[in-house]
């Protein structure tokens, strides 16, 4: 999808993915519109799907999910029927925070998120149950060095 945005439009992006609790009136502000101005951008952002939803990001830590597990994930099987059953049981794995399927030597990449390694082990038992992977391979995340929604606009 190809939207033409103007620079005010960048600059509301921007400001909102820094805060997105921000009222219209701050944000117009910042912006130098009206706010009947700038609630109409916003609209129209939203519509047009390029702001697709405003949410609040937690401290993982503080609800007791401090381990971040990067699963790198081989599978012999490419049908139509294993897909299906495998993106099932990504969707349905509320530790799953991402998953992207992959070219090169690995065909899936999954973050999760989990409090301990024994959590993370009953993770395992329970994506192996629901789908038959080829090879898995995990690493423990030691330290976030970036770590960001915000697209670079």
């Amino acid at each position: 999808m190809s939207v033409s945005l103007d620079e005010i439009d960048r600059k509301i992006l921007r400001l909102l993915q820094q805060d997105a609790s921000q009222s219209v009136d701050a944000l117009a502000e910042r912006v130098h519109l009206s706010r009947n101005a700038c609630w109409r951008r916003v609209k129209r952002l939203e519509a047009d799907g390029i702001l697709q939803k405003r949410v609040a990001i937690i401290d993982p830590a503080a609800v007791d999910l401090g381990l971040q597990v990067i699963v790198l994930i081989r599978t012999n099987d490419h049908s139509a029927t294993w897909l299906k059953a495998f993106r099932r049981a990504v969707r349905n794995m509320p530790e799953i925070t991402a998953a992207q399927r992959m070219t090169g030597e690995l065909d899936y990449v999954l973050r999760v998120r989990v409090a301990d390694v024994p959590a993370y082990d009953r993770f395992y038992q329970r994506l192996i149950d629901k789908v038959q992977i080829a090879d898995v391979s995990a690493s423990f995340v030691m330290e976030d060095i970036k770590e960001t929604t915000a697209l670079p606009i």
